[in-house]
């Protein structure tokens, strides 16, 4: 091997080292952002991790809804038809949020099965269900349909 190889092969080691590099610190930063889907169903049966940054949702459970004394948290049970979690979520709700009408929330699985969101999404008119929720309401509806 003459000194031009040995040139050559030294830069596309570091070529290929640094898209190594670059590649695992992308993936890195995308696995911090990734946030799973959870439906109740998938919730109840332990599926989903407790403690670890999730996405959830569901339908609110008509006459769910309670105020804590603080004003700013809110508890409530979502549904996707197969399995009921209750939920909680501190902060402003968002405007069009109300019993019956589906949500999706960000945050954690707690200790105790409660879902508690940091981010909450509310349906943003009466014709659209959001995809992970219809999803979730499809299945557990088809499950009932084959028992």
């Amino acid at each position: 091997m003459n000194a031009i190889q040995r040139q050559r092969l030294v830069l596309v080691g570091l070529l290929v080292a640094g898209v190594t590099v670059a590649i695992t610190l992308v993936l890195f930063a995308l696995s911090e952002n990734i946030n799973h889907y959870y439906s109740p169903a998938q919730m109840a049966a332990g599926e989903a991790p407790a403690g670890q940054r999730i996405r959830g949702g569901g339908v609110v459970v008509e006459g769910s809804v309670q105020r804590a004394a603080d004003g700013l948290t809110v508890f409530f049970d979502i549904t996707d038809g197969a399995a009921t979690v209750p939920m909680e979520f501190t902060g402003l709700l968002p405007d069009l949020f109300r019993e019956g009408q589906g949500v999706v929330g960000t945050g954690h699985l707690n200790e105790a099965g409660r879902f508690v969101a940091e981010e909450l999404l509310a349906r943003h008119d009466e014709n659209y269900t959001p995809t992970e929720v219809q999803r979730a309401l499809d299945e557990a509806e088809s499950q009932e349909a084959l028992q």
